[in-house]
């Protein structure tokens, strides 16, 4: 047997380094291939979208929904709704009420405001439905909700079912362009349509209606400022609402972005600490719907890096 020199040794020891070096960097090379390229950040999705640049986010929302969206004598929007909609804002770069531009909207007029571009976002109780999804598309679902009436404290004993909603003469309102109102229909109830909720109320108080039909935060709202006036009645019309934020058909980049946000605030609820989400259930609902609820998981969540990138001034 021949013996290898020390120069031979060195030579050999450093063949076999770089031989499994070489293996190493093939092996590593094909981790990342199968590892796929690295989803977009959020500064991405921004420069995607038609609000980057702008100085301002013009948000749809209601003003006469208590407990949901209302206009103060003093110029300042509160709300579940509102709450939510200052989330998102803030979150997307637009913290603060003075880069907050919001517009008031009455039912039927939320879908016509996002595809007329009068509006960025929608948030204003706009349930995701089949129909409405062709036209606008949403983020969420935020909070789920189901129908119910309200009625005076005078019928509380007259009105307990849908088939007493069917007696002749009896007079149930309804805001136009709700899902309500369709929901109403196909119980075969026929129903006063009206601009919104509020108007409902107001002609319940002046003996024009005896009951108002919407979904429980709405009621709950009115409930809240006339508590002694109104009872709520739980019916079993058999649908849930999904609540979403609206946002155009022709920005999925927009979309992607709130669901994002949505998504962040469900994760820190489900990890036990106070999501901006809890912190507006318990200011504005949760002392009429109960303290337990909590903040359903959003769908169809995009993968983003988060980098706490904002939307340039």
């Amino acid at each position: 047997m021949t013996e290898t020199s020390p120069r031979g040794r060195v030579r050999l020891l450093g063949t076999t380094m770089a031989v499994v070096l070489t293996l190493l960097l093939a092996a590593g090379a094909g981790c990342d291939s199968r590892r796929g390229p690295e989803p977009p950040s959020v500064q991405e999705k921004l420069k995607q979208s038609h609000i980057y640049g702008q100085s301002k986010l013009r948000i749809g929302v209601a003003t006469f929904e208590p407990l949901m969206g209302v206009l103060e004598e003093n110029g300042r929007f509160v709300g579940f709704d509102i709450d939510i909609a200052r989330y998102i804002a803030a979150s997307l770069g637009y913290a603060g009420d003075a880069r907050i531009d919001f517009v008031q909207l009455a039912t039927e007029d939320r879908i016509p405001a996002l595809q007329s571009g009068r509006v960025d976002i929608v948030v204003s109780s706009f349930s995701i439905t089949e129909e409405r999804q062709k036209l606008v598309s949403f983020a969420g679902p935020y909070f789920v909700t189901t129908q119910e009436v309200m009625i005076p404290v005078a019928l509380k004993n007259r009105i307990r079912t849908i088939e007493d909603l069917r007696t002749p003469g009896f007079r149930i309102c309804v805001g136009g362009g709700s899902t309500t109102e369709a929901e109403l229909e196909k119980h075969e109830i026929k129903a006063l349509v009206v601009k919104n909720t509020q108007d409902c109320v107001n002609g319940i108080r002046d003996g024009k209606y005896d009951a108002v039909s919407s979904d429980e935060t709405i009621l709950a709202g009115f409930r809240s400022r006339y508590p002694k006036e109104f009872e709520v009645v739980d019916m079993p019309f058999g649908t849930s609402e999904q609540l979403g934020i609206g946002v155009p058909i022709s920005d999925p980049a927009l979309r992607d972005l709130v669901a994002f946000f949505l998504q962040k605030s469900y994760q820190e609820g489900r990890a036990g600490r106070t999501s901006p989400w809890l912190s507006a259930y318990h200011r504005n609902l949760g002392p009429w719907l109960g303290p337990d609820r909590q903040q359903p998981p959003p769908l169809n969540v995009p993968d983003l890096v988060d980098f706490d990138e904002k939307a340039p001034v």
